[in-house]
C-alpha cells in the first residue's frame, strides 16, 4: 500500500528516537495545505506517532491504538498487536487506508494497512509517498555520519522533501 501526500520517518539512533512528518496535503496534483500536523503524542506523552493516508481513517487508528495503550497500560507492542488483530477482524477497519509509524522509548513499530506490526532491524521507518527517500537517505546517514538521531530525520526529510512532489519542508519533529 503507497499513499501520496506526506513522509513519515522514525530514526533510533544512539539512545534517541525521533519522528518526523511533513506539513503537505494534496488533493491530486494541488497543494491545498502546507502545514499540516501529522505527528502526535499519545498515551501521556510517551508514544510517538506518525500517519499516512486518508486523515478521517488515520485519526480512527489513531483512537484505537490510544484506547489499546490505555487498555494496556502503555504496552505499545501489545496495543498495536491487538490493534492488528481487531484491524483483520472489524470490518469497517479493514476499510481503512492508513498507516502508522508508532514509537515509544523501546519499540519502533509500522503498523500497515493490512493489519500487520512490523519492527525494523535497523532502527529506521518511513511511510508515505516520500518514505523510501526519506529512509534511504535515514539509513545512510545512520551507518556513515556522526549526526544526532534529530539530525539524521531532519536531514533525511530535507532530501526527501528535495526529490518528492507530494512532500514539503514544514517537519513537524517529536523525539523521546
Amino acid at each position: 500500500m503507497t499513499f501520496k501526500s506526506t513522509t513519515i520517518l522514525s530514526v533510533r539512533h544512539n539512545g534517541q528516537v525521533v519522528v518526523a512528518g511533513d506539513g503537505q496535503v494534496s488533493m491530486g496534483n494541488t497543494v491545498v495545505k502546507h502545514h499540516a500536523r501529522k505527528v502526535r503524542r499519545l498515551y501521556h506523552e510517551q508514544v510517538v506517532t506518525g500517519f499516512a493516508g486518508a486523515t478521517a481513517d488515520a485519526f480512527t487508528l489513531y483512537d484505537r491504538l490510544e484506547q489499546k495503550l490505555e487498555q494496556y497500560h502503555g504496552n505499545l507492542l501489545r496495543s498495536a498487536v491487538e490493534l492488528a488483530k481487531d484491524w483483520r477482524t472489524d470490518r469497517m477497519l479493514r476499510r481503512l487506508e492508513a498507516m502508522l509509524v508508532a514509537v515509544d522509548k523501546d519499540h519502533s513499530l509500522l503498523i500497515s494497512g493490512t493489519g500487520d506490526v512490523i519492527e525494523p532491524d535497523t532502527g529506521v521507518l518511513a511511510i508515505g509517498s516520500g518514505g523510501p527517500y526519506a529512509h534511504a537517505a535515514a539509513l545512510a546517514l545512520v551507518r556513515k555520519s556522526g549526526l544526532d538521531a534529530e539530525e539524521i530525520c531532519r536531514t533525511a526529510m530535507d532530501i526527501a522533501a528535495s526529490i518528492c512532489i507530494y512532500t514539503n519542508d514544514s517537519i513537524v519533529l517529536e523525539k523521546i
